[in-house]
Parts: structure tokens; C-alpha cells; sequence
């Protein structure tokens, strides 16, 4: 049986660019990375599904670029309409592949700090959070810790109250639902080394949502950005950092910066953009040569700590 999805791209996504941010060192457990793939779990209408991500790409002059197709191979079930449809909505949103960036690329070559990463970062899109508890899940746990540390009380997190696939002699885990930790004992977080206060927070989060006074479709009901960081900042444990990064990941809300992100601030430096970390004024100015594009300069600016190999 065919179990494979054809997912079109065009030639402003870069399949290596992506697949080198999800596998930048860190001890990431909800998806693995092989050398030309990436393995994603997805829950589907409540069933587990094991999917395997790989790039097929069109003779091009840019190698680092892929105009062709992604394939999405579903390795634990079989492949029926259901499946086909909910695997390639996550990916084109996982990927962000229905936004046309030429018209950032094109305000990114007007800078003249930044319009390197036009070319050097060809192809890369916001790679989101689908799940918006995730997200703001995953926000709560990397608040005022350093990245290894953080990762690692992810792990435990998923491992302890996650779904498992085990396949091919690996395991893949699901990020936890809601009403699973709503129901957490805050002392096990505790042993898992989360602080009083995150443990407290993250279970007030999952409540929020397993009760459904929150949800992803809640908030893009509402009006504008201001509401729906209103929404977020509401629920105790949420504060504006938080509620930006998850717009940003989750709704693909471009107007919606992270600021005071240790990230940003460090390759804004790095850059010459600001003077010091405290440089608002600086930092206005930059965003508003942007607009519509704010997140994505979040992002590349990212993007822009690091260089994988084959652009070294």
C-alpha cells in the first residue's frame, strides 16, 4: 500500500534550512532527525500516527533550495482520507508553506545589516507550533533557563505524561494533552526539577484548556492581537513574553515580537541593530521597516546565532 503524501513547495522553502533548525544539538523529543528526514508523531482524531518527512527536489542552480515536494510517509497506520488530510494540514502549517516570503526577502535586501540572510537563509520558514498548549507549555518551561536545561525538562514532561509510538525499535512521543496535566500532581513536576511556581503554572494552563476557557480557535475568533494577548494574559502564569511567543508559534502572528527574548537581543547586538539591551528605540525602528514581517525577523535573527554546515 502506498502510504506516502505528495506535499507541493515551492522555491522560497529550503527543506535543509528547516531540517537544520529542528536539529540544532538539542535533546528535542518530539521529533527525530535522520540525515535527509525528520520523524514527526501526530495524534489524529485521537490515534496515534508515525510520520516520516522527506524533500524530493527539482534540479535547481541553488542546491539549498527545494522546488519540488515534500513526501510525508505514514509509517504505523493506514493511509486513508482522514490521515492525508489532517498530515498535510500540520505540515503546510508546521512549515508555514502557504505564505508567499518574497515580499520579506525583498524588505530584507533593503537592510543593509540583515539583507545577507536574504540569500544565506534562502527558504527557511517560521517553523511553528502547531499545538497552541504546546506552545505556551513550552514557553512556561524555557522561561529564565538556559536552552540545554530546558529541553531536558521537556523530555521528562512527554516521557511522563505523553503518548508513546514505539516503531522500528525507537520511541516517539506526543506532547501531552491538556486534560493530562490538569490533572498533574505539582509535587511530580517538582521531582522532575520544574521550579513551585512553573509546576503551578503549567497545570493553571492545562486547566485553562482541558476546561475550554481557552483554545486555539477561541482566539482567532477574536478581533486583533491585542485581544487575543488579552485572552492569554489572563490565565494566572501568562505573562506578555509568554503570550507573544505563542502567537508568534501557534497563530503564525506576525505582528507578535518576543521581546526581551535573550535570542533576539544577543543577534540584534551582533548585528549593530542596538546599542545595548536596552536599546528600545532601536529596536522600534527596526520592526517598523518590517511591518507585517516582524516575526520573521525574530526568526531569521535566530537563525542568525548559528551556522550549520553546509554554509560553513
Amino acid at each position: 500500500m502506498n502510504n506516502v503524501i505528495a506535499i507541493p513547495v515551492n522555491d522560497t522553502f529550503s527543506f535543509p534550512e528547516c531540517h537544520w533548525f529542528l536539529d540544532r544539538n538539542f535533546d528535542e523529543c518530539l521529533h527525530r532527525i535522520g540525515e535527509d528526514h525528520v520523524i514527526k508523531a501526530l495524534r489524529v482524531d485521537g490515534r496515534p500516527v508515525l510520520v516520516r518527512i522527506s524533500a524530493q527536489a527539482k534540479a535547481d542552480a541553488d542546491a539549498n533550495v527545494n522546488a519540488g515536494t515534500l513526501h510525508a510517509a505514514v509509517l504505523n497506520q493506514p493511509l486513508t482520507p482522514a490521515i492525508q488530510s489532517a498530515v498535510t494540514a500540520y505540515i503546510r502549517e508546521w512549515f508555514d508553506l502557504d505564505r508567499d516570503i518574497l515580499p520579506f526577502y525583498r524588505l530584507l535586501k533593503k537592510h543593509k545589516p540583515l539583507a545577507y540572510m536574504a540569500n544565506d537563509f534562502r527558504g527557511l520558514r517560521l517553523i511553528g507550533i502547531p499545538d497552541l498548549f504546546e506552545a505556551i507549555a513550552w514557553s512556561i518551561t524555557g522561561q529564565q533557563i538556559n536552552l540545554k536545561f530546558a529541553y531536558r525538562l521537556k523530555r521528562r514532561l512527554v516521557e511522563a505524561y505523553g503518548e508513546a509510538i514505539h516503531f522500528g525499535g525507537e520511541t516517539h512521543y506526543i506532547f501531552p494533552e491538556a486534560s493530562r496535566l490538569a490533572a498533574a500532581d505539582p509535587e511530580d513536576l517538582r521531582a522532575m526539577q520544574f521550579s513551585a511556581r512553573k509546576a503551578e503554572y503549567l497545570i493553571i494552563a492545562a486547566q485553562a484548556f482541558a476546561t475550554g476557557q481557552i483554545s486555539k480557535e477561541k482566539l482567532k475568533q477574536l478581533p486583533d492581537l491585542a485581544a487575543r494577548q488579552k485572552a492569554l494574559t489572563d490565565i494566572k502564569g501568562i505573562g506578555i513574553w509568554t503570550a507573544n511567543y505563542s502567537l508568534m508559534k501557534s497563530l503564525q502572528e506576525q505582528a507578535s515580537i518576543p521581546y526581551g527574548d535573550a535570542g533576539l537581543l544577543n543577534a540584534l547586538l551582533q548585528h549593530g541593530v542596538i546599542r545595548d539591551k536596552n536599546d528600545q528605540a532601536s529596536m522600534a525602528r527596526l520592526f517598523q521597516q518590517f511591518p507585517g514581517w516582524e516575526s520573521y525577523v525574530v526568526f531569521y535573527c535566530w537563525r542568525s546565532l548559528a551556522r550549520p554546515a553546509f554554509q560553513r
